[in-house]
């Protein structure tokens, strides 16, 4: 599994409805190192989560709404938290309590949406 961001971004999430096995950890590093540096892995490996600081609560909003789009595009969807100022974004699988390519998919997704601001 060699992706770099733009493969990632490329790339479709699939279905997952359990009866897989969670990322390893070296599997988890190697993904997240495609991602931007302010990803976060949680929970015992269980998470991927990032912070994002913006100026203004619309931009809190845009930036909500665009990552619902992805989400729902993908049919993969993340944890959002919102406040003035800025937002906390976590993606996981929670078929699996653990992390997917899903998520590094829509985390790298993230990423592109906020290269563009």
């Amino acid at each position: 599994m060699g992706w770099d961001a733009k493969a990632l971004r490329e790339k479709r999430c699939e279905p997952c409805e359990g009866g897989v096995d969670p990322l390893d950890r070296e599997t988890v590093e190697r993904l997240r190192q495609s991602l931007h540096a302010d990803w976060q892995v949680l929970d015992e490996g269980r998470r991927i989560e990032r912070n994002i600081e913006f100026v203004g609560f619309n931009r809190v909003m845009s930036f909500a709404n665009a990552v619902a789009w992805i989400a729902n595009t993908e049919g993969h969807h993340p944890v959002i938290e919102l406040r003035y100022g800025g937002a906390r974004i976590s993606w996981t699988t929670h078929a699996i309590d653990g992390l997917s390519v899903n998520d590094f998919i829509c985390a790298a997704k993230t990423d592109q949406l906020l290269e563009a601001v």
